[in-house]
């Protein structure tokens, strides 16, 4: 994978996880009382959507943040290479997600 090639998957992830996010911003509202129409599981069923939405937000803004820090890292002619040995990291690696910050070993051994 080339450094432009990167550079694009990255982009484009980044604008998939961003599109996704603005989509989920109901599923992370605030869940209302309605005693009157909804019931006390439904209830719980909503609060349960609301917190499993709410980590997946978590989720995409960390997974942004590992593509922000994988740009930087082209800028800088560092991408490709992991951040703890300093070796290369497998193409196949990168080429799955090029946002990986670690070769195999080093990621294998973080426990």
């Amino acid at each position: 994978m080339t450094d432009k090639e990167a550079r694009t998957a990255l982009l484009n992830r980044q604008k998939e996880l961003e599109q996704e996010g603005a989509a989920n911003i109901a599923a992370r509202a605030v869940v209302e009382l309605q005693q009157d129409s909804v019931g006390r599981l439904s209830r719980m069923d909503a609060l349960q959507q609301q917190a499993m939405a709410m980590a997946a937000d978590q989720r995409r803004e960390a997974y942004k943040a590992r593509i922000a820090a994988a740009l930087k890292r082209l800028d800088e002619g560092e991408w490709g290479f992991c951040m703890q040995c300093g070796e290369a990291i497998a193409s196949k690696r990168l080429i799955n997600d090029p946002s990986v910050p670690a070769c195999i070993g080093c990621a294998s051994n973080r426990g």
